[in-house]
């Protein structure tokens, strides 16, 4: 299976404080213990090297709601893939990488606009930062799990009245050091479309596309952005595209 999506799940696990994954012939399942995210299937490989008939397998086996599946693979390609009561996130993602040199040397930082504050914490291999406005509101965040020589960026934002100051690249390079002082030497995560422009102007690159499915049950066929259910294809060749994306950290 794909080294990067084995680095991704593992940082994601400690980032969420889920369990261990398991492993399958597919892939991993992940144990979340949430409503609305009770368990979470995450397929092995990615791109062109993601198999049709293991996307159809996993999606039918699964006939409880609050199941997520992660695909890595073109999302076009994988909605017809799956049956009844699925619903699919409209909005591509990706799954990108970063050696944390790179990720962490973009040039000099300049200091904050006036009135933030910037806090960084860690605990349980999980490192946080978050930056406060000038009455103390919260203004950006996000957090990085290291796992041997990988981190896992995760849950990166900015509030919207907080944006186009600067305060996600410096999140991002904060995250960076600090995942780097621990011994990581890669950086792995993923993002939306929306932060693809500012990973990539800090090194990071594309490595699969992602599709993110939740099962709501076979009564609820019309999850939100699926359109209805999707009809089945007996026969498929995976796309292959550099695009794609899931929104980060979720």
């Amino acid at each position: 299976m794909d080294r990067i999506v084995r680095a991704w799940v593992d940082g994601w696990v400690v980032s969420r404080g889920a369990a261990p994954p398991v492993v399958r012939e597919w892939g991993y399942t992940i144990d979340v213990g949430q409503e609305g995210h009770v368990t979470r299937h995450v397929i092995g490989e990615t791109n062109d090297r993601v198999e049709a008939a293991a996307v159809r397998k996993v999606a039918d086996a699964v006939t409880a709601p609050g199941v997520w599946l992660k695909v890595f693979a073109e999302p076009s390609a994988v909605r017809p893939l799956l049956g009844e009561g699925w619903w699919t996130d409209p909005e591509p993602g990706y799954l990108m990488s970063a050696p944390l040199a790179a990720a962490e040397d973009t040039g000099p930082d300049g200091p904050l606009p006036p009135g933030y504050r910037l806090r960084a914490w860690s605990r349980a291999g999980v490192t946080r930062v978050l930056v406060t406005a000038s009455d103390g509101s919260w203004a950006a965040r996000g957090q990085i799990a290291t796992t041997g020589a990988t981190a896992v960026v995760d849950q990166v934002e900015t509030s919207p009245g907080h944006r186009r100051r600067g305060l996600g690249r410096t999140v991002m390079r904060t995250l960076a050091r600090a995942a780097a002082e621990q011994g990581a030497e890669t950086a792995v995560l993923a993002g939306t479309p929306e932060g693809r422009a500012l990973y990539a102007s800090l090194g990071w690159r594309v490595e699969a596309p992602l599709l993110s499915a939740r099962y709501t049950g076979a009564d609820h066929p019309q999850g939100p952005g699926n359109g209805g259910a999707v009809p089945r294809r007996e026969r498929f060749r995976w796309a292959e595209t550099p695009g794609g994306g899931e929104g980060l950290g979720r």
